[in-house]
């Protein structure tokens, strides 16, 4: 972490719109509802419709969200965070939380920004009203096509008028005759008939259906019962590992809290050995500059003591 990060940064959160001021102040400790605020909110600020949930309480909702954006930012906007860094909620996030400032930052400040000045709810009211009028443009295409067609078909029916007005007249003023009548008539009596008959057999196959149903019913309500006795049973029945399962638990949670404490321990004192690395070069540069000054001083004096000496000579 550096001053210059976190001096852009806050510059930037501040250029793109973010409701809250953040100091330069914040970051000196692990705030980790800070980072995890500004996350959600450049996530949000990104693409408006993601549906990550914010939810940070407990150590899972934490690690769930921290991987769920990491993902989200690596698949939509092809930047890679690193998720160590961000979980600690320390000035070393302030790095990662850059990388996506710096990406929005930099679009805002392309050519035709203004156009994008509407509102996330008047964009989300667009999208919503498009969306429901697509159904409403297939069924008009539907509708057209289906025109077309009867119109197309109608058509052609009404050029074979012409002949078919023959053949009815003819029909019309052809005379009756009874035995044929009787024969037309008795053909579409036994055909009436078959339809009964067959409506008749339909009817008997659904009644033995709907009795092999019930059947099969009664006994899938009898395996239902047996399942749910059997499950109240083992439900009542507490297994033999459960309380050494229930210990282990126990002592994970214990040595999980104590390797959360020994990582901030070791990186703290990884930052100050940073530090004093740093502090110890800055040094060394310094005494080396006095050291060259001095040589160059005492080559300038002793010059002058040479020309004194040459002078009197």
């Amino acid at each position: 972490m550096s001053f210059r990060d976190l001096r852009d940064f806050t510059e930037m959160m501040r250029a793109l719109g973010y409701p809250r001021l953040i100091s330069m102040e914040n970051f000196h400790t692990p705030n980790f509802m800070l980072v995890s605020e500004v996350l959600f909110w450049l996530v949000k600020r990104y693409e408006p419709q993601t549906d990550i949930p914010p939810d940070v309480e407990t150590e899972q909702d934490r690690v769930f969200f921290i991987k769920a954006v990491a993902q989200f930012m690596a698949t939509k906007a092809h930047i890679k965070l690193n998720t160590k860094k961000l979980y600690q909620a320390d000035g070393y996030a302030v790095k990662e939380l850059l990388k996506i400032t710096s990406v929005l930052y930099d679009a805002m400040n392309t050519k035709g920004v203004e156009r994008m000045d509407l509102s996330e709810e008047d964009s989300s009211k667009f999208k919503f009203d498009l969306g429901s009028k697509i159904a409403d443009l297939k069924a008009a295409r539907q509708l057209a096509s289906e025109i077309t067609s009867k119109g197309a078909s109608m058509y052609d029916l009404l050029g074979k008028e012409v002949e078919l007005r023959e053949a009815r007249t003819e029909s019309i003023a052809r005379p009756l005759e009874i035995n044929e009548a009787e024969k037309v008539m008795k053909i579409a009596i036994n055909c009436v008939m078959e339809q009964v008959q067959k409506t008749k057999d339909m009817l008997n196959n659904v009644a033995l259906d709907e009795a092999n149903l019930e059947t099969k019913i009664e006994k899938r309500k009898l395996e239902l019962e047996r399942s749910q006795k059997r499950l109240q049973t083992l439900q009542s029945v507490r297994p033999a590992f459960m309380d050494e399962y229930e210990k282990i638990e126990e002592q994970l949670q214990k040595q999980y809290s104590t390797y959360l404490e020994k990582f901030r321990n070791l990186t703290y004192l990884e930052q100050l050995l940073d530090d004093h690395r740093r502090a110890e070069q800055e040094m060394f540069e310094e005494a080396a500059n006095m050291l060259r000054l001095m040589q160059n001083r005492l080559k300038e004096e002793e010059q002058l003591l040479l020309k004194g000496a040459s002078k009197w000579d």
